[in-house]
């Protein structure tokens, strides 16, 4: 190593100490490295830099290593001829890219709050959708958005893509289900595997596109046809990248594991294996995460919430734990599971299976005769589950009178009325809370024995859902206070109030019809629920209700508690279902941490938090994809049939219709309303006739035709039936 000269400009690293602490021969740092290239006032090539922080030629490796990690995170760019730019100086957004099925596209910059940049097709041809880039804004397009030009790929998004064989001449062309990336993937013959056109094909991308070459590719799985049974999950699953095949690594680490409980190797746990705890899920429920039990005691009840206790076996840094980080949390589709653990974990150890030995994680609450929780207790146990009850049997014991229910089960019967008393106690503080219900129906899909739907049918919840429901409430407001009573870490589930903009525009829309929303600029919760009690016995509640439901936010995990709008809770986190979420596990660790003064460090938890919600909106995205093309599946032999439905939403292009009985959503496109040109008003949620003034408002009903079942896109197209033109819609008759 040649002699260092006095005064260099690297021993005045203000972020030295840090590098020291991670490198046992620190290179400068990141900061100092843009604030030398600051300083310098233009771009300069690397040797130049190199020169100026006096890099040894041994650290020469490791400093093109950090160069290049910060030109892959867009802090700077580094051309072709090896000159460095900082990327703000030349006015880079760097960025995800969100493609749209017509060709063009978005940045969605990683600065929150620059506003997204128009992509042209022109653009869009050198990425596909999710690539990370730098863009440089280029102007100003017709609608007043941003336009940009690509600059700089920093990160290819997709190695492997799931689609359709369209064509087979020479070159097989492989159309992506993803129908965010429109550029077609070329396949060479002698790489196709023979596929047939319409089949289902994995693809692995060998020529990413650019602006010269077309994206190119070698056929590696044919999946099968769009008539297989269950072809819809096998798409969903690689359209959406959900991880669908365990590690090794992981599955011989669960094997590892005992299937059966030894209580002496738990001496930490309390043995409660004595108490009646029991649980109660749906029919088809195989993973249980969640036992109770309740007593009277004196004018107090006492709830036991028992949930699995993961974190026993799912250890940090374990292949199990970077399995189920990676999942997020367990994906459910119509007849198939993707868990977040293996099934020798989530169906079988942690299962909490009747008259088996279980470790779990106790909430022990007190709750006095008003409904509130005065005290809490959190602590490791073992149980053993006395019984597996349905909703549906609870429900018949406790609510019908239903004695062959209740035969068989006259030993739990004393506590299952214990529980009714709690559920009682419970949600009377809901209602002073002023916690938000909707009242949304569920549907479940029947199918027939080739795997398609046979119907749909709606599922309405019974008072047994709402006991397990408060039980579950309880114990995750607890766990949150528990974890806010010294202040230690914490991952919260978050609902915050609704933004000012869609304040205004609910306050706005609801007056029209008479309505007024209490709580000024700053409403609460209790504000929300006595607009819906006005709203419940209208003719109009379905719209109004609707409308109400989209002002709210998304919940989202953070590391940061802001509370709970929807269920009126100052801190609420989620403790009750480790076996298929992640933040859960976080959460029982946490406690543990706290609990037991175990120093198993828990980091990067904002990180995880973020992670979390977008595997779990990635989890509901691919639930629904599957549900819709299998609707549409569903409708292909209803072409020209006519229904009564209700419009669900206006858009710009038409209107969306559920149509009554088969529960499914369908297209009026703007073209099929009529001889006349009709104009979108996003303040009423309606589309108006220019002309005659007809006017499709969200809510009505409306009698429509099915002309057409798109596969490709899982769209149904409707037009109105018998030349219907719906009336005008009044302020006066809306009352």
């Amino acid at each position: 190593m040649k002699k260092h000269k006095k005064n260099r400009i690297r021993d005045k690293d203000p972020e030295y100490s840090r590098e020291k602490e991670t490198y046992s021969h620190p290179i400068p740092s990141r900061e100092l490295i843009l604030d030398v290239m600051n300083n310098h006032g233009v771009p300069l090539k690397k040797r130049e830099l190199i020169k100026l922080l006096d890099i040894d030629e041994d650290e020469e490796v490791f400093f093109e290593k950090r160069l290049n990690a910060m030109a892959r995170q867009g802090q700077i760019m580094i051309n072709r001829k090896d000159v460095l730019c900082i990327s703000k100086k030349i006015n880079l957004i760097a960025g995800r890219v969100l493609g749209h099925q017509d060709g063009f596209g978005f940045l969605i910059a990683e600065d929150s709050t620059h506003p997204d940049i128009f992509l042209s097709p022109k653009e869009m041809s050198k990425v596909f959708n999710n690539d990370r880039v730098m863009v440089q804004v280029t102007g100003i397009d017709k609608r007043g958005r941003q336009e940009g030009m690509i600059a700089e790929i920093l990160e290819r998004a997709n190695e492997i893509l799931v689609g359709r064989v369209i064509q087979n001449h020479g070159v097989t062309i492989v159309s992506a289900e993803d129908k965010r990336i429109s550029q077609d993937i070329l396949v060479p013959y002698n790489e196709d595997m023979g596929a047939k056109p319409g089949q289902v094909v994995e693809v692995v991308i060998t020529v990413q596109p650019n602006i010269r070459v077309k994206p190119m590719g070698k056929i590696i799985k044919i999946l099968g046809s769009y008539t297989d049974s269950g072809i819809e999950i096998e798409i969903a699953l690689r359209k959406y990248h959900l991880p669908y095949e365990f590690s090794k690594e992981s599955l011989i680490e669960a094997d590892s594991f005992s299937d059966t409980v030894d209580i002496k190797k738990f001496k930490d746990h309390r043995d409660l294996t004595k108490t009646h705890f029991v649980t109660i899920d749906g029919e088809t429920a195989k993973d249980f995460d969640d036992a109770v039990f309740a007593e009277v005691q004196g004018d107090n009840l006492r709830l036991l919430v028992a949930i699995a206790d993961v974190s026993s076996y799912v250890f940090i840094n374990s292949a199990l734990d970077q399995e189920a980080k990676v999942r997020g949390n367990s994906v459910y589709f119509p007849r198939r599971v993707i868990p977040m653990l293996p099934e020798k974990l989530s169906n079988g150890l942690c299962s909490l299976n009747p008259n088996v030995d279980r470790l779990t994680m106790v909430c022990d609450m007190q709750i006095n005769s008003e409904g509130m929780v005065t005290s809490y207790e959190f602590y490791p146990a073992v149980i053993n589950s006395k019984a597996r009850l349905t909703y549906t049997l609870v429900n018949d014991i406790l609510y019908n009178n239903n004695q062959a229910a209740s035969k068989g089960h006259e030993a739990i019967i004393a506590d299952l009325e214990n529980l009714k008393k709690v559920y009682e106690r419970l949600f009377s503080q809901r209602a002073k809370r002023g916690a938000i219900e909707f009242d949304s129906v569920e549907t479940s899909i029947v199918f027939n024995e080739d795997g398609k739907i046979n119907y749909i049918h709606p599922v309405k919840r019974n008072e047994a859902h709402r006991i397990i429901e408060e039980c579950m409430l309880a114990a995750n407001v607890s766990a949150a206070n528990y974890l806010l009573s010294d202040k230690v870490q914490g991952i919260f589930r978050n609902h915050e109030t609704p933004k000012d903009e869609k304040l205004e525009n609910l306050r706005s829309f609801i007056a029209e019809f008479g309505l007024y929303m209490g709580g000024g600029d700053k409403p609460t919760s209790k504000h929300f629920t006595e607009l819906l009690e006005k709203i419940e016995s209208r003719p109009d509640s379905h719209l109004l209700q609707t409308i109400v439901l989209r002002s709210m936010q998304q919940a989202v995990y953070s590391a940061n508690n802001k509370g709970h709008f929807g269920l009126a809770y100052e801190a609420y986190t989620h403790f009750t279902s480790p076996i298929r979420r992640y933040p859960d596990l976080i959460v029982h660790r946490l406690i543990k941490n706290k609990l037991l003064k175990t120093k198993a460090e828990v980091k990067n938890i904002s990180e995880t938090a973020e992670h979390c919600s977008m595997t779990e909106r990635r989890a509901d995205e691919a639930s629904r994809d599957v549900q819709d093309w299998l609707k549409c599946y569903f409708m292909q032999d209803k072409i020209g049939q006519v229904f009564e439905g209700t419009i669900s939403s206006v858009t710009g292009f038409g209107l969306f219709v559920d149509l009554d009985n088969v529960y499914i959503e369908a297209l009026v496109h703007v073209t099929e309303l009529g001889n006349d040109y009709f104009t979108y008003d996003k303040s009423k949620h309606a589309m108006v006739g220019e002309r005659s003034h007809k006017t499709f408002r969200l809510g009505d009903r409306i009698r429509v035709k099915v002309m057409r079942v798109d596969m490709d896109s899982s769209r149904i197209d409707l037009s109105l039936a018998d030349n219907q033109r719906q009336k005008k819609s009044s302020k006066k008759s809306a009352k």
